[in-house]
């Protein structure tokens, strides 16, 4: 495994120029997991499960979360959100750094003029554009993945929008408000709130069904998950679940909904179908954020407290491997 760091880290297992070359001339998939803990990301090979290098973040007391790939295949986009979580006091990011993925170099920066806590990126492919929640502007910023400009905004009508899902034709955009509660529909293209959808107390992320159908969103007061109606923007069932579940993913036939459950260490599937928990599969601890791979054959979840990826067979029903990955392992994202 190579490590590329740097602020003033030791350099550890190959020299600066050996191992940038090892890296740009790698072939293959990538995963790549953002570490919150030691303000990391590592990039792992899915065809062994092993991480093979880590890229530094360059920050001292701020991190990022989440990450996004943008249209180059390679370039790795990771708002930096701040010092602590959300809700909470601390530190306000107020940028976005552009990755290269293959040599771990920062090659660029989005600058959004002042703490917003920018979280949640989503490159939408129709339109070209990289979409990010910046929580205390109450708005998802628009942005150029090209030239790293900020070109718009598009109000969310909510404090702390944290998680963003878009549809399939880039048309609409979902947030999850986390202590408010609420789920915002946004319209992208006139860059305007449409609705905003009481659901808890306190909810947490947001997927869409592959048919953009339906919203999943998670109560953290109660082990339920709302199905929202996106057709009238209203929640039309709950689903019991077997713990309070976070960051889910649907497999791309459109037939399951993955749900990590933090607190019982597992994942709970979904029968989108019949809306019903059919199996629950036990991971790595703590699981957060999830991420199918896009043949459907294998998801990978964070497990944040056990500073692995748990790898499901989603053929088999059950964890493989477990990939070994820096402290307080989150975001996740693909690279082909």
């Amino acid at each position: 495994m190579r490590r590329i760091l740097g602020s003033g880290r030791v350099w550890i297992a190959c020299c600066l120029f050996g191992g940038l070359a090892m890296m740009a001339n790698a072939q293959g998939p990538r995963l790549y997991v953002v570490n919150q803990g030691d303000k990391t990301m590592s990039v792992v090979d899915p065809t062994t499960n092993r991480q093979i290098s880590v890229i530094d973040e360059h920050q001292t007391t701020m991190h990022g979360h989440e990450i996004a790939v943008g249209p180059d295949g390679h370039t790795v986009f990771m708002p930096i959100y701040g010092s602590t979580g959300v809700g909470s006091p601390g530190l306000d990011g107020s940028e976005m750094l552009a990755i290269d993925g293959r040599s771990g170099q920062i090659t660029g920066r989005v600058q959004f003029g002042h703490g917003v806590r920018p979280h949640c990126v989503v490159y939408e492919p129709s339109k070209k554009l990289l979409y990010v929640t910046t929580e205390l502007d109450q708005a998802v910023t628009v942005v150029d993945p090209v030239s790293l400009v900020v070109i718009g905004e598009v109000p969310t009508g909510a404090e702390q929008s944290h998680m963003l899902a878009i549809t399939r034709d880039g048309k609409r955009g979902y947030t999850s408000n986390v202590h408010p509660g609420s789920v915002s529909v946004l319209d992208l293209e006139g860059r305007k709130t449409v609705a905003v959808i009481p659901v808890a107390d306190v909810s947490q992320r947001i997927a869409l069904s592959r048919d953009d159908r339906w919203a999943f969103t998670s109560d953290q007061t109660q082990p339920r998950m709302a199905v929202i109606d996106t057709s009238t923007n209203k929640i039309v069932r709950w689903i019991d679940l077997p713990g309070n579940g976070y960051g889910p993913a649907t497999t791309p036939n459109g037939r399951w909904l993955l749900v990590p459950i933090p607190g019982k260490d597992l994942v709970a599937v979904v029968d989108v179908k019949a809306m019903v928990v059919a199996r629950s599969i036990p991971v790595d601890r703590s699981p957060q954020e999830m991420l199918v791979r896009p043949d459907g054959k294998f998801a990978y979840v964070a497990g944040a407290s056990a500073n692995k990826v748990s790898v499901i067979d989603l053929k088999q029903w059950k964890t493989v491997a477990s990939i070994g990955v820096g402290s307080y392992p989150d975001g996740l994202a693909w690279a082909n």
